[in-house]
């Protein structure tokens, strides 16, 4: 076993801690940290990409790269859009922050649970957040009709939906997503944030980006870092008509990407097949993972299509209790979610991860459970077999 974690680190953030922070606090028992709380892709990039990237470390590391312009160029190049309609960023963060800054001027409507920064950035520049309750009895689904309709009874002047949602992973049709923006194009803004669209795999082309970049009031969010596996980068970028894209551009620093960034966006050209073959080897995961976690009695799996899986622990486990014993009794990392508003640390989020990894998880969580008797009503034995055929 490493050395103890501390459970005040992760008291001191609304986030959870970093990878590396938690490393330098653990002993090597010749174990690695097995991460299942931030979402990343396991499978991309490819071992040959890293050997290429290794090679060339010197000279990525050396030199300045060049300007936001031409990274964003190349990477519409490859998304076949129009560079006009694209910013690129140090991070979606960033671009959550501007667009605040810009385009947020009164009133924001958001679901919630969600991504925090959404809710965070806005709330502290003042700014008034009119939180919309997603319910567990609805599985955390978001129903579009009954958005709109708060939208409206709040009169709020900018809307947010991000599809897939996090922490559940639920899923809005495109179709309904278009609907959406039609009902609100009187909107100073909505946000459309798609960090995790490359996950879906029960439409096809989910994505709005095309419909966003024509659209009057419409930004679509995407992260690269979230797709490719690669969040020590930062980069994220947006879709929206060339007025909005170009006023971003405009307020970003010119020189805001990396060269490591700079050199990802030039390889994706050639490695398109590669990155294919992830996202399907990746949904495969998801569905064994779903498979596996929904068999333990103590947990409630919630359907996902992001590369992230949603659990309820059953009454009596404390979430804060199980993260720490896995952290530091089988080095698992996982995603506890009692600091995000609209949840309780009964629930838990955990990344999808390949087999390996996900019996590691298993083993910790059945070692936790196995001195104890949880109680089950017939309420949570329901929620259990609907996530079970849900998966």
């Amino acid at each position: 076993m490493g050395d103890s974690v501390d459970a005040g680190l992760f008291q001191q953030t609304a986030h959870s801690p970093s990878f590396f922070e938690l490393a330098r606090r653990m002993s090597d028992n010749g174990q690695q940290l097995v991460d299942f709380c931030i979402p990343c892709n396991p499978y991309f990039p490819t071992p040959e990409m890293f050997d290429a990237l290794a090679a060339n470390l010197e000279t990525v590391l050396k030199f300045y790269p060049s300007d936001a312009d031409t990274i964003s160029g190349q990477l519409a190049r490859v998304l076949g859009l129009n560079p006009s309609t694209i910013a690129m960023s140090n991070g979606s963060t960033e671009l959550i922050t501007w667009m605040d800054h810009l385009w947020i001027h009164d009133s924001v409507a958001v679901p919630v649970p969600t991504f925090g920064r959404w809710t965070d950035q806005p709330l502290g520049t003042g700014k008034r957040v009119d939180m919309f309750p997603l319910r567990e009895v609805d599985c955390f689904q978001l129903n579009v009709d009954e958005y709109v309709r708060f939208i409206r009874a709040r009169r709020s002047r900018v809307a947010v939906l991000c599809n897939p949602n996090n922490p559940d992973g639920g899923y809005v049709t495109r179709r309904d997503v278009i609907r959406f923006m039609d009902e609100l194009v009187d909107l100073d803004l909505v946000v459309i944030d798609e960090s995790f669209i490359d996950f879906v795999e029960v439409e096809r082309d989910p994505s709005v980006a095309m419909e966003a970049a024509i659209r009057p009031n419409v930004v679509v969010l995407k992260s690269l870092g979230k797709n490719f596996g690669l969040h020590g980068i930062r980069f994220g970028y947006l879709v929206a008509n060339p007025g909005l894209a170009g006023k971003m551009r405009n307020t970003l620093p010119k020189w805001n990407l990396n060269s490591l960034a700079e050199t990802i966006v030039f390889m994706l050209r050639d490695h398109g097949a590669e990155y294919q073959r992830s996202l399907q080897l990746l949904a495969r995961d998801r569905y064994s993972m779903a498979m596996q976690l929904a068999q333990l009695p103590e947990l409630t799996v919630f359907t996902s299509q992001a590369n992230f899986l949603l659990v309820k622990l059953a009454p009596g486990i404390d979430g804060s209790d199980l993260r720490d014993y896995l952290i530091n009794s089988h080095q698992v990392f996982i995603r506890e979610c009692g600091n995000k508003l609209g949840m309780s640390n009964q629930y838990l989020r955990v990344v999808v991860r390949p087999q390996q990894d996900v019996a590691r998880l298993v083993a910790g969580i059945h070692d936790y459970c196995r001195p104890r008797q949880w109680p089950a009503d017939d309420e949570l034995a329901l929620r259990r077999n609907a996530g079970r055929s849900a998966s």
